[in-house]
Order: structure tokens, then C-alpha cells, then sequence
């Protein structure tokens, strides 16, 4: 081989060596660019993150500050409903009682007067005003009588305790007679009227 072929061989051979050389460290700085820049985008990467993270504790922070404050809110709800409930069991019929009362103070008066009384008329008189007042009482507070007089016989309203031949066609299947008298509060039975029907 000719020196001169083999200068230019070396020569080739030297400038494809360098080319390698200056491209593994174009490569190498690539690299480490593209490393820098993948720090930095993790990074940022993590501030967002972290920023991130710390306004969701914030807002788990008052979310269950406001849950604490919801649950013992409705505690104490829950607490003054069943005091106030109970209270309702145990003085729900004050009002009922106390109208009552003048009745009572009626009451005892006709029996002082009935010890010292002459005239019977009077004291019979006395206790049916007694009587209306406690009727009219009974009545403000939703108490009302069933109706039976010349009345059919309805099973929500009256209990047929006996039943008797009618003495008119016109009074069969109708009450006869009143036993005991039933009562409705507001509208509720709560007492049915004891009576005799005619067949």
C-alpha cells in the first residue's frame, strides 16, 4: 500500500474518530439539557403538587371543622327536642286541667251547700249549671258528645249493647236508648256511645 493512500486512510479514519467524539458529546450535553429540563419540569411539577396538596388539607381542614360543628349543632337539637318532647308527655293536659279547676271549685261549693240546703229545686238547679259549665269547659277544649237520639246505628260512633223489638216501623235500625254516652276530641273517638237498637 502506497504512503500516501495510507496517510489519507488515517487521515479518514481520524475524522470519522473525531465526528464520533463530537457526536457522543453533542449526545452528552443533549442528554444532560434534556435532564436539566426534566428536573425543572419536575420541579414545577411538584410545586403544583405540593401547592395542590396543601389547599386540599386546607379545605379538608374546614370541612371538618364545619362537619364538627353540624354534628354538634344537631346534638344539641336532637337533645332539646327530646327534653321538650318529654316535658309535652308529662304537662301536655296544663292546659286541660287547669280550664277544669273552676268546675271543681263549683263542685266543692254545691257540696258545702248541699249539707245546710232546704230546698231541693235549688241544689238540682245548681248542679246542672255545674254540669253545663263542665260541658262548655269539655267543649273549648275539642271534647264533644256523640249524638244517639232517633240517630242509626253508625259502628264507628256506637256500641250496640242490646237490641230490642222497635215499637214503630220507622224506629227500626235506629237507637232506642242511651246507655252511656260516647265522646269525640277533635273529631277523634274517644269513647263510643253505649246503646239499645230496635229490630
Amino acid at each position: 500500500m502506497d504512503p500516501k493512500e495510507k496517510n489519507i486512510k488515517d487521515e479518514e479514519m481520524q475524522a470519522k474518530h473525531v465526528a464520533q467524539e463530537e457526536k457522543e458529546e453533542s449526545d452528552k450535553e443533549m442528554d444532560s439539557q434534556d435532564k436539566e429540563q426534566e428536573n425543572e419540569t419536575s420541579a414545577s411539577e411538584e410545586e403544583k403538587l405540593e401547592t395542590e396538596l396543601k389547599a386540599l388539607q386546607e379545605e379538608r381542614d374546614t370541612l371538618k371543622d364545619k362537619y364538627l360543628r353540624l354534628s354538634a349543632e344537631f346534638d344539641n337539637y336532637r337533645k332539646r327536642t327530646m327534653k321538650e318532647k318529654a316535658e309535652l308527655v308529662l304537662n301536655g293536659g296544663e292546659k286541660s286541667i287547669t280550664s277544669i279547676l273552676p268546675v271543681v271549685d263549683d263542685l266543692e261549693r254545691a257540696l258545702k251547700n248541699m249539707e245546710t240546703a232546704q230546698d231541693v229545686e235549688a241544689v238540682r238547679s245548681g248542679v246542672e249549671l255545674i254540669y253545663n259549665k263542665f260541658m262548655s269547659v269539655l267543649g273549648q277544649n275539642g271534647v264533644k258528645v256523640i249524638e244517639t237520639k232517633d240517630q242509626l246505628l253508625n259502628t264507628d260512633f256506637h256500641e250496640a249493647i242490646a237490641v230490642i223489638p222497635a215499637p214503630t216501623e220507622e224506629q227500626k235500625g235506629k237507637i232506642l236508648d242511651c246507655v252511656q254516652t260516647g265522646y269525640t276530641l277533635n273529631d277523634k273517638v274517644i269513647r263510643h256511645a253505649k246503646v239499645v237498637v230496635g229490630e
